[in-house]
């Protein structure tokens, strides 16, 4: 039995919560009375309730996420019926706790709070300490007067990184040999993406990129390679803001990798394509195949929509980056594009993903780069300033997570589900190295790929009536009919 239980829903096994450890690792003296918990998204509810009601928590915590909002809603329903009909078999009713870039701007009338206590809006590793000392200490009731739920802090607070206990000795050997390990060695974005919760934390005028201590920082990334970690994927948003510091980091990881066995090592670090100079493109260059993957947020290459949502940099020049990553490195690229934003066509967001093509395909590519094209819907985060433009450019969205478009004034619906169906398609073909000898013959470099793929993904979709569970041979042998000899 545990005084406290810290619980998420994760996307997918492989990916466990730096969060949930950290707000461990800052309880202080009620840290070993804290016992997390982890489940994927696709385990049946029985797995995720069972554990939890076992375990007969004083205080339950929660993350919640877009990703994960629907399915904790449907475990709080299980906990809440559960206590209610069997309250002497599982104990008195915990506290429950709410916490995570999603509850944290989510309106108070919202039906996830009907079965909490408590939401900590914003960063809780010393807010949610303090919560558990009052109410373990009872001077705190188990539930805020009138049964409403009670509000900690605002959602644009934030905690001062050098005063954070670090959590990477919470990693189980089990995590590091197994799944990715998940890092930060920054939080916050300098950038005023309307479609993105860091304009909304920006209004306190408080610093908007918060380091951790470098030195720090790597011992605990030596730590956790010593112990056997070897895919390590950072959380920051904006990692090469800070040449030296992002050089300082990639030197540190490309000697290590040096020493071991190249093949099962990979980092993985989110940049901005706009910041690539000189100092940055050498040490890129010497990372062996498979050791570097990095992710780059282009969303665009319309450039009255990008300056309409305040989207940074000049798309040429960040286009000239991807090239060079293509040409001269070994990179895995993971370049990202977003269907649906305001005053962006259907056309328009095509040719803008032919441009994105063109450079990956076109020319002298290094033998052991990848390239894969993320194509995402645009989502109407809670917080974000998106709102702003509903109206002129008749934007829709979905009432439920993960909040995503239905319709523009310029994007229509019908639109908008042929280019989900394509986005599922191009990963299951593309993006995954499924069939990369049948993707060259039915695409061959040097031509547009948008409206191709888009009649590809609209035979396959008709032929087997659906876009997921499709057994890869036949899959295979629909495509090779279509490809021909």
């Amino acid at each position: 039995m545990s005084k406290i239980v810290l619980a998420t829903i994760n996307a997918k096994w492989i990916h466990p919560s730096l969060a949930l450890r950290l707000l461990k690792a800052n309880l202080g003296d009620l840290s070993e009375s804290c016992e997390i918990l982890e489940f994927a998204l696709r385990q049946p509810i029985s797995e995720k309730l069972t554990p939890i009601l076992a375990a007969q928590p004083r205080i339950l915590g929660l993350s919640v996420s877009i990703w994960n909002h629907l399915a904790t809603l449907e475990l709080l329903k299980k906990l809440h019926t559960s206590w209610r009909q069997d309250g002497t078999q599982w104990g008195q009713k915990p506290v429950v706790v709410l916490g995570g870039p999603e509850v944290s701007w989510l309106p108070d009338d919202a039906e996830i709070f009907r079965y909490a206590n408590y939401v900590i809006r914003g960063e809780g590793e010393k807010s949610f300490s303090t919560l558990c000392n009052r109410i373990l200490n009872n001077k705190e009731h188990s539930e805020p007067a009138g049964g409403k739920i009670e509000c900690i802090q605002q959602g644009d607070t934030t905690v001062n990184t050098a005063l954070i206990k670090t959590a990477y000795h919470l990693y189980t050997d089990d995590d590091l040999h197994k799944k990715l390990v998940y890092v930060e060695a920054s939080r916050g974005c300098p950038f005023n993406c309307e479609f993105c919760t860091g304009p909304a934390r920006h209004k306190t005028g408080k610093e908007r990129v918060r380091e951790f201590p470098l030195e720090a920082f790597l011992a605990d990334m030596e730590k956790l390679i010593q112990r056997g970690g070897r895919t390590f994927k950072f959380l920051d948003r904006t990692f090469n803001l800070d040449i030296e510091r992002a050089k300082t980091i990639m030197e540190f990881f490309l000697e290590r990798f040096n020493t071991l066995d190249p093949v099962k090592c990979c980092v993985h670090f989110e940049m901005v394509p706009s910041r690539f100079p000189p100092a940055l493109k050498e040490i890129i260059r010497r990372f062996p195949p498979g050791t570097l993957r990095l992710e780059l947020g282009f969303q665009t290459c319309n450039p009255q929509t990008r300056e309409l949502v305040h989207i940074s940099g000049n798309i040429d020049e960040e286009l000239e980056v991807l090239e060079f990553l293509r040409r001269e490195t070994n990179v895995i690229v993971h370049a990202d594009l977003i269907a649906g934003l305001p005053g962006e066509s259907f056309d328009s967001f095509g040719s803008g993903f032919d441009r994105v093509w063109q450079v990956l395909q076109q020319g002298e590519q290094k033998e052991g780069a990848i390239f894969e094209i993320q194509l995402g819907i645009l989502k109407n985060l809670p917080g974000t300033p998106l709102h702003q433009h509903n109206e002129h450019y008749g934007m829709r969205y979905s009432p439920e997570p993960p909040y995503e478009v239905i319709s523009t004034k310029t994007l229509t619906a019908g639109e908008l589900e042929r280019i989900k169906n394509f986005a599922r398609f191009w990963e299951l073909i593309v993006n995954r190295y499924t069939f990369p000898d049948l993707v060259t013959r039915l695409f061959p470099p040097g031509e547009n790929v948008f409206e191709k793929f888009m009649f590809l993904a609209d035979r396959l979709q008709k032929h087997f009536g659906r876009n997921w569970g499709i057994d890869q041979k036949e899959l295979r042998f629909y495509l090779d009919d279509i490809a021909g000899p």
